[in-house]
């Protein structure tokens, strides 16, 4: 995220210069923006462009659309927002080649300067995702398209996007688009690629790029054929459709992963196209969904090539109402741009949505703030309100938006603007206050979902499959999540690739759920973890299957038995598992009596104690075979668990939540509603800075909750403590390394104390 500060008299100059001067228009008077200088800074804007037209379509400049617009952005402005998302449409900006036209684009900035706000620019182009080319690269690259598309039906990725002429006209029209944009000293970021997925249409040149893959893998073809069990003769014969039929899915993983890394690499070009004419703005993207949730493309992966990356938010969208789902994402993107120092929302539920003849429940005034302080808890440091205007067209026709097509402003435009105000009021303090560092983290590993290979997956295309086990794995990551969250336990998602290379020591917790599928690297990552100290959770079957999808000798595989001091000894597929309790000396199970049993679904793993080994046995199955067990390695501890963890009901929740003593992991603080209403939970975030805390807490139910909160400190003193939102300002001295303070929320309501130490 380095970045060359330019001053704002500079930036104006050039805007006289490049800007309004080529256009033969005077410098209209406009107010100073405070433009991004040195990140991370707070940025809440509604999408508008100009006009009522939905993105990714352009509104037609008409006579009237300069004092049209100009009245809109004037209605944003004085809600309280401080920046407008507008977009550029390739097919449409750039109608014949080379011959660009951005008269909205200039409208727009110039507007919005002179109203005083910032401009954020998404930029569809149809690489993978939404947009559509524009009808002259048909004709000049008819080698760039799949030729069993009818042109009549070509939609956004009807091209194959590695196609070189075509890729090559994408970046220089996103280039282009930079050279219009840092014009303008309100100008802010770009959004580059609107909800990135998996490459839709396989061509020749993805062919020779995933061979030039396998290769940097593989090094020789017979390295490959090895592990694909294949015969090929040459390079030139890898087809990268191939399943590998009843004898190895490992060409399943490798597309899979391929795909991945090319996305990746894609975000990469296109951020470097922006790079070549604009050297200091923000340059973002987002996901819908978040990677944990099956999106298209690796989240951790996508952040690393960006100053943000993030996620679509609409936690009431037709048919899928979820707040929680909205929480874990969140979180998730937050893991995902660790190293970036916040996530961007690029898209946050501004009406209700609609989809066909299906339109989705209300969405209130209420219910966005308590949304966006949840992001804004979480570390979010920018927020795009979809849209400021309905849906004008489409499936998605009359959803959405914050005002109707008639421009008469509702109340939850009011409410939202408020909040955006608020925000930027209180930004300074916002800003400098990072988010608590977790002590607990869930290991996210992209290939277990592919354990299983392409049959059985919710697909029909040949070798694109997330696996049998896709929603599965989604829904024990979910279970995991929440047993902590609505506890109001900070917990981080750390991929695979930082337990191959990272130092893990931050963390007292580590857990691997769903572990069927593991790496060398990661196998020896996890076991130097505990050897060091940590503690370590597994479910069943760990390291069954080497990267290659090939069974391991002895399960936990690839040296993980000698950590654990077990081995697998009988496996069997169970919808529902009972691992009935014998020692209930172990920290975790110590509020449970001998007879009660955790639940489990999908195996049921029968292991032996190694010999010469300190593994001992916690519960048992059934058939009275060990189930769980628990030993020591080196420095650290370890913990197995011999099926999945039932989290239906919540049964094993208890038994997470005693893992924190058995690891000693030190809770940053307390509240009196943990995990009481678990649906509509009282979210507690504790960020902290130089100066001091900032703990929110959000009331996401529909009736007053009061709250106790009890905040561990390093050494006890006088504090502070400043609501900030609800103007309250108490003093309060801690009392055995303890501040104890209340707090009452109505329903729907937030409250932000700034905590300080004065003495």
């Amino acid at each position: 995220m380095k970045r060359t500060a330019l001053t704002v008299a500079v930036l104006i100059a050039l805007f006289v210069v490049f800007g309004h001067a080529q256009r033969n228009q005077p410098a209209a008077a406009a107010p100073r923006i405070e433009r991004l200088s040195q990140p991370p800074d707070l940025m809440i804007s509604v999408w508008y462009n100009g006009g009522k037209a939905r993105a990714p379509m352009l509104s037609p400049i008409t006579p009237g659309s300069r004092e049209e617009w100009l009245r809109d952005l004037q209605q944003i402005k004085a809600l309280g927002f401080n920046t407008v998302r507008g977009w550029v449409d390739w097919s449409h900006n750039e109608p014949q080649e080379g011959k660009y036209h951005f008269e909205n684009l200039h409208m727009l900035c110039d507007l919005a300067h002179q109203v005083g706000l910032r401009v954020v620019i998404q930029i569809y182009t149809g690489w993978d995702g939404f947009g559509f080319p524009p009808d002259w690269v048909r004709h000049r690259y008819p080698d760039g398209f799949d030729p069993m598309i009818a042109v009549s039906t070509a939609g956004p990725s009807s091209f194959y996007s590695d196609h070189k002429g075509i890729r090559d006209a994408i970046l220089q029209f996103i280039t282009e688009t930079a050279k219009v944009a840092v014009q303008y000293p309100n100008f802010y970021g770009w959004d580059l690629w609107s909800e990135p997925r998996a490459m839709r249409l396989i061509g020749p040149e993805t062919k020779v790029r995933y061979r030039e893959w396998l290769k940097n893998k593989y090094k020789t073809l017979d390295a490959l054929n090895l592990q694909w069990y294949e015969t090929y003769a040459t390079w030139d014969d890898v087809n990268p459709l191939g399943t590998g039929g009843i004898g190895t899915y490992a060409m399943d993983l490798d597309w899979a992963n391929f795909i991945s890394e090319k996305g990746a690499e894609d975000m990469a070009m296109q951020y470097a196209a922006v790079r070549k004419a604009d050297k200091t703005h923000l340059v973002t993207s987002h996901a819908s969904p978040p990677s944990i949730f099956g999106g298209g493309l690796d989240d951790f992966l996508e952040a690393d090539s960006l100053d943000y990356y993030g996620l679509s938010v609409y936690p009431r969208y037709v048919g899928e109402p979820s707040l929680w789902r909205m929480i874990m994402g969140a979180d998730f993107s937050r893991s995902a741009n660790k190293k970036n120092g916040g996530f961007y929302a690029g898209e946050f539920q501004g009406g209700f949505s609609t989809n066909g003849i299906s339109v989705g429940d209300p969405v209130t005034p209420d219910d966005q703030r308590t949304w966006i302080w949840s992001l804004i808890a979480k570390g979010a440091r920018g927020i795009n309100i979809y849209a400021y205007y309905v849906m004008s067209s489409g499936i998605e026709s009359g959803g959405f938006g914050l005002v109707p097509l008639n421009g008469q402003v509702t109340e939850r435009a009011r409410a939202l603007g408020q909040t955006a105000r608020f925000a930027e009021e209180n930004k300074a303090l916002i800003v400098k206050s990072k988010p608590a560092e977790a002590e607990i983290a869930i290991v996210y590993n992209p290939d277990a979902s592919r354990v299983g290979g392409a049959r059985g997956a919710p697909t029909t295309t040949p070798g694109r499959g997330e696996g049998a086990g896709g929603v599965a794995y989604q829904n024990s990551l979910t279970g995991y999540y929440r047993a902590f969250a609505e506890n109001n336990i900070p917990i981080d998602f750390i991929h695979r690739r930082e337990v191959e290379t990272a130092d893990l020591s931050r963390y007292k917790l580590i857990m691997v759920p769903w572990p069927l599928i593991l790496s060398p690297e990661a196998a020896a990552g996890l076991k130097k973890y505990v050897a060091q100290g940590g503690s370590l959770v597994s479910e069943a079957r760990l390291a069954w299957n080497s990267e290659h999808a090939y069974t391991a000798d002895v399960i936990p595989g690839m040296g993980l038995s000698e950590v654990f001091g077990i081995q697998e000894t009988k496996v069997v597929t169970r919808t529902d598992v009972r691992m009935i309790i014998d020692d209930t000396t172990f920290p975790a199970l110590a509020k449970y009596k001998k007879g009660d049993d955790l639940r489990g679904a999908q195996f049921a793993e029968s292991v032996e104690i190694l010999p010469a080994k300190t593994a001992r046995v916690l519960a048992h199955l059934d058939d009275g075979t060990p189930g769980v067990t628990t030993s020591t390695y080196g420095k650290g501890q370890t913990l197995f668990i011999g099926s999945f963890l039932n989290f239906t009901g919540r049964s094993n929740n208890q038994f997470l939540l005693g893992l924190l003593d058995w690891a000693k992991v030190s809770r940053p603080f307390k509240t009196s509603q943990d995990g009481l209403d678990p649906d509509t939970p009282l979210e507690a975030r504790l960020q902290e800075n130089a100066g001091g805390y900032l703990l929110y807490l959000i009331n996401h139910g529909t009736a007053a909750k009061p709250v106790m909160v009890d905040l561990n400190l390093k050494e006890d003193g006088q504090f502070t403590l400043n609501e900030i939102v609800h103007k309250q300002v108490v003093q309060k001295r801690s009392q055995n390394k303890t501040l104890s303070f209340s707090s009452d929320l109505p329903a729907k309501q937030v409250a932000i104390w700034d905590i300080r130490r004065t003495n």
